[in-house]
């Protein structure tokens, strides 16, 4: 998978720059959800990676986009093709929508705790974590009742682990040391 990640970084940089100087981050952001639903599909992705030509694969893939895609998507899918990497679609727009989250400031943070979190306390939770990281909290809460209690905060490499069930982990660790 990271060697998938690696050939679509580039694409995904790409397709980002022209969507900041063309100002149409959220338009390229559909066209490609769009087309890498189309990449995913069984169809789609057994002709593509049959051994079909570029520009079979090519005229395939467009007329399944139809009206989705506009003329510069277009483009964009044409050189991607010629390089056959259209199967990478899934991994470009994974790594577009991390570059569209870098320039909008915002980050999304998975809350785990054992009941329920109230409005209220989303709404603390959020405003102090806005403060600690300085971006915008998308917050993404579960509920995990082996915790028995507290949180566990996870966004991007930061992980705050207050729980019960942790703090009883780091402690057995300790015990054993």
């Amino acid at each position: 998978m990271s060697e998938l990640t690696s050939i679509a970084r580039p694409y995904a940089k790409a397709a980002f720059d022209f969507a900041v100087e063309a100002k149409a981050i959220d338009s390229w952001l559909n066209q490609l959800t769009f087309a890498a639903e189309v990449a995913k599909d069984v169809t789609v992705n057994s002709y593509i990676s049959g051994g079909a030509s570029v520009e079979q694969s090519l005229t395939l893939f467009l007329s399944v986009c139809g009206e989705q895609v506009d003329s510069q998507g277009q483009n964009f899918l044409k050189v991607m093709a010629q390089n056959e990497r259209l199967l990478v679609l899934p991994y470009v727009l994974e790594q577009f929508i991390a570059l569209k989250a870098d320039f909008d400031k915002e980050i999304h943070v998975d809350v785990t705790s054992a009941v329920e979190v109230t409005a209220e306390q989303k709404t603390t939770l959020s405003a102090a974590l806005e403060k600690r990281l300085a971006r915008k909290v998308k917050l993404n809460c579960t509920v995990d009742v082996s915790i028995v209690s507290g949180l566990v905060i996870k966004a991007g490499d930061m992980v705050i682990d207050g729980s019960v069930k942790g703090k009883l982990n780091r402690l057995a660790t300790t015990l054993q040391s």
